[in-house]
């Protein structure tokens, strides 16, 4: 594993963590920097692999190695939320939320998700909206390994060069077909429907891959300049679209971006900013010291059911019950968002330390026995 990865990975979760529980505005661009992560990660894998490997164990080593990463815990916490959701319905408590969320589920099971949560009809769950991303990541992992075995070495550059390009032409062909009225099942604001999307996140999985093969010249400069440069042409945006700015903590673009056309335009801007600072950490070794910090190599490495679980600890467990426990000693509810906070974090940690160690470790050793694969 490169140094400070896992680390930076870590730092992700967290972002998602904060924006989830209403203490960080930015943090939803934690699943645009694991977007940019996976096509780095994978981009590189897949070109090892296509030069170490014949084509038919190329494709089955990379199936068989995502099928015992991901599968395992997935389909284990759909499993659980149909558990839970059943019983919740059985007791008649949040029985039409429930039955709502076993509706949906099949979404979930298919990886198709993300397109339901483009359409008019979707509906707001506690425990499955998350995985829209994951979806996504999984419609990725589908078509991102026949075209690095079709495209020649000399070609790379300008597929990568071209999934940069088809990002935002996708996000504004979306939007030219909102306002056409041609597919009215769009989701309305049309940044909402665009957000989801898989055609939406091209140009953050070719950057990732970019950086896998190819350098970026004046990497650190480049970074502080876009440290300072995003945030501020961002709130120069919302003042231009609103007459207004808002919070600091958005760093200028709010969730789904539906400001001043920024859901067809800033996701570029802000996937390579992310692939900026992941080459920095990757090449350049920046930020090693501290993205090596043990605890943050320990949450990297969880990530994924850090991500998987934290929806549903987050606002469906503890909120409820840590409320009635506030009102019951009369304890200041001042705190109360600090408290959970705490509690929440806690949670998520425990369920994805229980799950990686018990589920996916005994899973991630079947991958190794049945499609080793070494760099």
């Amino acid at each position: 594993m490169i140094p400070g990865l896992d680390g930076l990975r870590a730092i992700a979760f967290l972002m998602i963590f904060g924006f989830h529980t209403d203490y960080l505005p930015f943090g939803w661009m934690g699943v645009q920097m694991f977007f940019v992560f996976s096509g780095f990660l994978i981009t590189g894998i897949l070109l090892r692999m296509k030069e170490k490997l014949p084509p038919k164990e190329y494709f089955q080593k990379f199936y068989t190695r995502r099928f015992f990463r991901i599968f395992p815990l997935y389909y284990f916490y759909l499993l659980l939320v149909i558990v839970v959701a059943t019983i919740f319905i059985s007791i008649s408590y949040k029985a039409k939320a429930m039955q709502g969320v076993l509706d949906q589920i099949r979404y979930a099971v298919l990886y198709v998700y993300n397109f339901y949560s483009a359409h008019q009809s979707f509906e707001s769950s506690p425990f499955l909206d998350h995985l829209w991303s994951l979806s996504v990541e999984e419609q990725f992992y589908i078509v991102w390994p026949l075209l690095i075995f079709l495209v020649n070495e000399k070609a790379l550059k300008k597929l990568f060069l071209a999934g940069i390009v088809a990002g935002p032409a996708f996000r504004l062909l979306i939007f030219l077909i909102y306002q056409s009225g041609y597919i009215e099942s769009l989701r309305d604001p049309v940044s909402l429907a665009v957000y989801p999307l898989p055609f939406s996140h091209v140009d953050a999985f070719a950057l990732g891959a970019y950086i896998s093969r190819f350098s970026i010249p004046n990497a650190r400069k480049q970074l502080a300049y876009l440290s300072i440069g995003v945030p501020l042409l961002g709130f120069i945006t919302q003042f231009a679209a609103n007459g207004r700015f808002e919070s600091l903590l958005t760093l200028g673009y709010q969730d789904a971006l539906p400001d001043a056309y920024q859901f067809i335009w800033a996701y570029t801007l802000l996937d390579y900013w992310f692939a900026v600072l992941i080459y920095c950490v990757a090449h350049e070794k920046l930020f090693i010291r501290v993205l090596d910090w043990p605890p943050l190599q320990y949450l990297g490495r969880i990530s994924y059911g850090l991500y998987i679980y934290h929806f549903a600890v987050v606002y469906q467990f503890p909120v409820a019950w840590f409320m009635g426990l506030v009102r019951r000693f009369g304890l200041s509810e001042e705190y109360v968002p600090f408290y959970i906070l705490i509690l929440s974090f806690a949670g998520t940690v425990t369920v994805a330390s229980l799950s990686y160690y018990v589920l996916e470790k005994p899973f991630l050793k079947l991958k190794d026995r049945f499609a080793s694969y070494s760099d």
